[in-house]
């Protein structure tokens, strides 16, 4: 998943250590939106939503449709500010390699977003669904489920996948150094 050349979200700010935008680049997503928001709603609907990935991103079209429904918990048919925010910070942690700390830092978000059927677990099939996100391979989420499912389940609880957070940051930081 890659921004294309020149589309307005290269010139946005991510923070590296809390994976946000700063004030003023919030104000300007928030205008974006609005402008995106054509029907008045205070959300986009899929083929807003599909627009504007599809202009600034290089995913297929079946990606951007599983982000939207994964995004659309509750099937009304549209996404709100809030769920926009949350896609472009990924979209610029994932361009700016900052995955592993975007994941840490909104382990929450993260979490509610891979759990597609809200069991309160993520399953190898809901993580593998949505591994383009963030940029994690096959053979890679394998070992995060041989390694962090202590129950034996074969599913992530939030505290299993909290760990594996936190052990992707030491990861990383061991790398830095």
């Amino acid at each position: 998943m890659k921004l294309k050349p020149g589309c307005f979200l290269q010139y946005l700010y991510l923070d590296e250590t809390y994976c946000l935008l700063s004030v003023r680049n919030a104000k300007v997503l928030t205008d974006y939106f609005q402008l995106l928001d054509v029907h008045k709603k205070n959300a986009l609907n899929n083929l807003q939503f599909y627009c504007f990935l599809h202009y600034v991103t290089d995913l297929k079209k079946k990606h951007i449709m599983l982000l939207f429904d994964l995004l659309d918990r509750n099937a009304e048919g549209s996404i709100g500010f809030d769920e926009f925010y949350l896609v472009v910070c990924l979209l610029l942690a994932h361009e700016n390699h900052l995955e592993k700390q975007f994941i840490y830092r909104h382990s929450g978000p993260v979490f509610r977003l891979l759990d597609v059927d809200d069991d309160h677990t993520i399953s190898p099939t809901e993580f593998r669904a949505a591994g383009f996100l963030f940029n994690i391979k096959k053979d890679e989420l394998e070992k995060i489920f041989k390694d962090f499912d202590v129950s034996g389940e074969e599913k992530l609880s939030y505290k299993e996948f909290k760990m594996f957070t936190i052990f992707c940051i030491d990861k990383e930081q061991k790398r830095e150094k």
